[in-house]
């Protein structure tokens, strides 16, 4: 009996480590999409972040052209990582708009000279209102939205190189 007792511990011990790597292995997506995708973009009215650079509305979301609604913050490290990739959004002739959440001025003006700024106008979302009726969980993330201001897709996480063609598609998809 005393030998089954010290053995017992390895034995959970090994119970959990196979649940554990079957768990690794087994990938499960637990992203959290916006249940806004398909409605019109909520209402609000941004002040600007950045001098110079005009503040955001739904309003101008609904112009007849659709554009990139991107949500960012200077802090957030995968939104350093897109910015190469919404650059090369913005000289495909992609209009993109920016949610600027939880930041101040002299950050997002240092990361726009820094990165790149391929935003036509930046909102200023200090309490992340905005970002939350958009259904958005996190930064970055962006949203095509056609010209009458419906939301049609959503794109969770960083923009990567591989994911550029598929946006540019569901841009030109909304118009």
């Amino acid at each position: 009996m005393r030998r089954w007792l010290l053995w017992l511990p390895l034995a959970v011990f090994a119970i959990v480590i196979v649940f554990a790597v079957r768990e690794l292995r087994k990938p499960s997506d637990r992203t959290v999409y916006s249940a806004m995708v398909g409605k019109p973009v909520p209402s609000f009215d941004l002040p600007p972040v950045v001098a110079g650079k005009p503040g955001l509305s739904a309003g101008d979301l609904r112009t007849g052209e659709p554009r990139l609604l991107n949500i960012f913050a200077s802090w957030c490290v995968p939104c350093i990582a897109e910015a190469p990739q919404l650059m090369k959004l913005k000289a495909m002739g992609i209009p993109i708009h920016a949610v600027a959440i939880r930041d101040s001025e002299v950050a997002i003006a240092q990361f726009l000279k820094r990165r790149g700024d391929p935003y036509a106008r930046i909102g200023d979302d200090r309490d992340s209102r905005v970002q939350l009726s958009l259904g958005s969980s996190g930064v970055p993330e962006t949203f095509v939205v056609d010209g009458r201001g419906i939301i049609v897709k959503q794109h969770v996480g960083d923009i990567r190189e591989e994911d550029v063609a598929a946006l540019a598609q569901a841009w030109r998809d909304a118009r």
